[in-house]
């Protein structure tokens, strides 16, 4: 356990450090310590969500019995990937703090932001999504690989693929960090991250209740009803943020398709006053997970997420 636990500590920021050093030193790249912090946090995502989708579909697949069928995969990966949840928190600051430091030498005259208050202002900003690594770590570790007691690797298996939509999600920002709001493959993409991020994130938990109420032989409707209440609850507080979230991307895909953010006069796309915190004036860079609540932020940067 602990071997494997190590191994994916080492792995994770072992391949960002790798990806940021490439991107640097390539020819013809030679990227920006920000932008090469940034895509690198982005190809890290990306990869670790291949790497699960894949281990979720071969335990998935391997299941006959959806409750009592186990695959040796199940509880290695997931060893394996709780520190990518941890390592991942820190990735999110780095690229907020690259994003912070470009934008306080733009409006600022160079003043850098104290860490302590980029520290304090990324954890409001990036509050549920710190939280949902938090959670991943410190809830849903323990309770997946101790737990369950060897039960319901199906299902397991199934919420893995749920990071098939990761890849369009970190592309999308990649592409907004390049200025790339308007063109096909970014409208492409957030076609596909829009149905990816519905089927995979959204429609996931109900299709958890639908394939139970088959393998019981009961009614779909009285699954709640029957299941112990924790995975109601569980369920319940796995989909909320999920819905929250694919809530943002359509608002952003609507503009994206609508061209409404092309018509925005560019004065009001770069103001010259103000700071960089909340009340000064001048918005802060999206967040460093790509959903942005607030309209003009998401006008501005975050097209499709």
């Amino acid at each position: 356990m602990l071997s494997i636990l190590a191994a994916g500590s080492i792995f994770f920021p072992g391949l960002f450090l790798l990806s940021k050093r490439c991107l640097k030193q390539a020819p013809g790249l030679g990227l920006s310590e920000g932008d090469a912090t940034i895509v690198s946090a982005r190809l890290v995502s990306s990869i670790q969500a291949i790497m699960a989708s894949s281990a979720g579909y071969i335990i998935a697949s391997s299941c006959e019995d959806i409750i009592e069928d186990q695959h040796w995969l199940t509880s290695t990966y997931i060893l394996f990937a709780v520190p990518y949840f941890a390592y991942d928190i820190y990735a999110m600051f780095l690229c907020y703090w690259h994003k912070l430091q470009v934008k306080g030498h733009e409006e600022e005259g160079g003043r850098p932001k104290p860490m302590g208050s980029a520290v304090a202002s990324y954890l409001r900003r990036e509050f549920l999504m710190v939280l949902h690594h938090v959670v991943m770590v410190t809830i849903c570790f323990p309770v997946s690989v101790f737990w369950r007691q060897g039960k319901g690797d199906y299902f397991q298996g199934v919420m893995f693929m749920a990071e098939l939509s990761t890849p369009s999600v970190c592309l999308g920002k990649i592409l907004i960090q390049y200025k790339k709001q308007h063109t096909l493959l970014h409208k492409v993409n957030g076609a596909l991250m829009l149905v990816t991020f519905f089927i995979c994130r959204v429609l996931l938990f109900p299709y958890l209740y639908y394939a139970y109420s088959r393998y019981a032989s009961i009614p779909l409707y009285t699954v709640p009803f029957g299941a112990p209440w924790q995975y109601n609850v569980g369920a319940f507080c796995l989909m909320a943020p999920q819905v929250y979230w694919f809530t943002l991307i359509c608002r952003g895909a609507f503009r994206l398709f609508t061209g409404a953010s092309r018509s925005r006069p560019p004065a009001a796309l770069n103001k010259p006053d103000g700071g960089c915190c909340p009340g000064q004036g001048a918005p802060l860079p999206p967040p460093a997970n790509g959903y942005s609540p607030v309209p003009h932020q998401a006008d501005r940067e975050t097209d499709t997420h």
